[in-house]
């Protein structure tokens, strides 16, 4: 029953941390046409906008990008410590 669910969450753990990838690099695509610093003057206000655009769509993909990295760090931890704790049980079993 443990090999499988071991099994299980791996295969949990590879499309959760399929998922952060695929936002990351969404994320990193979005920010490379975002600007640091922009000199405009008031006829250029639609590129101001594109701008604010850029942002908001960034900001909206933040939070689903930590909380799927989060998650995916903590399936590793968790199927690191199962791990761990059936070679120690294996070991002292008879």
């Amino acid at each position: 029953m443990s090999g499988s669910s071991l099994t299980w969450m791996l295969l949990i753990w590879g499309i959760i941390t399929g998922v952060f990838v695929v936002l990351m690099i969404y994320r990193a695509l979005m920010s490379m046409k975002e600007d640091d610093q922009i000199f405009l003057d008031p006829a250029e206000s639609k590129l101001e906008a594109e701008q604010h655009e850029i942002m908001a769509r960034i900001n909206r993909v933040t939070p689903y990008a930590k909380g799927f990295g989060f998650a995916s760090a903590g399936l590793l931890l968790l199927m690191g410590g199962l791990w761990l704790y059936r070679g120690f049980t294996g070991l002292s079993a008879p």
